[in-house]
């Protein structure tokens, strides 16, 4: 049998939190602190999990707790609304969608994606970048809806998450028209080459160690980097070749800033669209999820 949520004790619970100590909130509440901590414990059992972990005698949030607050502060601030809204004083809200990206994705994907939510509904967006551990973890929590991504956790790190594959490119060393020469020899002639590398964040690094033992290529990095802006910044000002995809640097290409010196047999970049379960889905999220196309 499911339980009533009972939003006294979340109030509670949120005040709590907010305040970092039973007896603040106590006073802030007019309440007794026993009856206060009493309130609590009785949300604690009935939620079955902890919220707050002791330390010295100040309360700190659990994971479960973090994920509770999280929420908490969304359902009093959509009350708040909801009573504005039904008195004429406020407008509906639009729907929200929480996006998450690498640095590594090209911009033009993301703005693709931006735009095709924008063709579904009318929509507030959230755009998120960082590394792929910190996007799983808010993915993971529900605080975010979806995520681009070209590297997929395996065994229990990927349980509850449903990738779809968006893009599978060949990768290609691009560099400055000043490299040109080293198309002529390809793999060998960009041994000891300055080169700006991605981090191991991306499964495309482990991809070109592999490829440069396989090939006996002496790789000389010279910069790591997740972002691909920053990358393609660098490789246009000379410093050293990049290895991406041929859409990653289209316009830096047409342009003339870089030129391909020689494609990678067997190395790809692949990128994927990323939800994790949840009982009640984003149906923009979900609808991306089935159509959205690169």
């Amino acid at each position: 049998m499911n339980q009533w949520l009972n939003y006294h004790h979340l109030f509670y619970f949120k005040t709590i939190a907010e305040e970092g100590t039973v007896s603040r909130a106590a006073e802030k509440l007019r309440l007794g602190q026993p009856t206060l901590s009493a309130q609590l414990k009785q949300f604690e059992e009935t939620l079955g999990v902890q919220l707050f972990e002791r330390h010295h005698k100040k309360l700190v949030l659990t994971e479960q707790g973090k994920v509770a607050l999280d929420y908490s502060k969304n359902i009093f601030k959509m009350g708040s609304e909801m009573y504005e809204v039904l008195h004429d004083r406020l407008k509906p809200l639009k729907p929200f969608l929480h996006l998450g990206a690498l640095d590594s994705v090209p911009k033009q994907i993301v703005l693709q994606l931006v735009k095709k939510a924008f063709q579904i509904s009318p929509c507030q967006i959230t755009l998120s970048e960082g590394k792929s551990d910190e996007l799983l973890r808010e993915l993971i929590a529900h605080r975010m809806d979806l995520m681009v991504t070209n590297f997929l956790p395996s065994g229990t790190d990927g349980k509850g998450l449903y990738p779809k594959s968006l893009t599978k490119k060949n990768v290609a060393f691009y560099g400055a028209p000043q490299f040109k020469s080293l198309r002529k020899g390809f793999p060998k002639s960009i041994s000891t080459v300055p080169m700006i590398f991605p981090t191991y964040d991306s499964r495309l690094r482990q991809d070109l160690d592999h490829w440069a033992k396989l090939h006996k290529i002496e790789l000389n990095i010279i910069i790591e980097s997740q972002d691909i802006s920053v990358k393609k910044l660098m490789a246009v000002s000379e410093l050293g070749l990049i290895p991406t995809a041929a859409h990653s640097v289209t316009d830096q290409v047409s342009r003339g800033e870089l030129i391909e010196i020689g494609q990678l047999q067997n190395v790809y970049e692949e990128l994927f669209l990323v939800t994790a379960q949840r009982k009640i889905e984003n149906p923009i999220a979900s609808t991306l999820r089935d159509s959205f196309v690169v």
